[in-house]
């Protein structure tokens, strides 16, 4: 029985993850984290993540206020993907939206179209977009 995720199965150790709200279910987010993310996520019991394009933890909400407090972890049957089930504060898209996943292909249009409210604008959250 495997107790850890297996950074091993991984690309450069990075695993998915998948942040789900812990209440309704919705799914937040997809994320990558590493075995230091891993570990600092339990111990805190904040969601910590791998930022791909700045190669350094990322620890959500560091820069929004918009952090995702842990309420359950899992991993899937490989232990190579990662599920959190998080409360989330404030929104979880950079782009102001509750979920990352707020675009809806439209078969009729053949195109995405926004599905959910925005809830922030991106410059309202973050003072370096001001």
């Amino acid at each position: 029985m495997l107790n850890q995720p297996d950074f091993s199965r991984g690309t450069d150790g990075l695993l998915p993850a998948i942040a789900q709200d812990a209440v309704s279910g919705q799914v937040l987010m997809l994320a990558w984290m590493n075995a230091e993310a891993w570990m600092e996520t339990l111990s805190t019991g904040r969601a910590v993540y791998f930022s791909r394009s700045r190669s350094r933890l990322w620890r959500k909400g560091e820069e929004s206020g918009h952090f995702q407090e842990l309420v359950e972890a899992r991993t899937d049957c490989d232990a190579d993907t990662i599920l959190l089930k998080v409360h989330q504060t404030g929104a979880a898209c950079h782009e102001g939206y509750a979920s990352c996943f707020f675009r809806r292909w439209d078969v009729a249009t053949e195109s995405f179209q926004i599905c959910e409210p925005q809830w922030k604008r991106p410059e309202d959250i973050y003072s370096n977009l001001k």
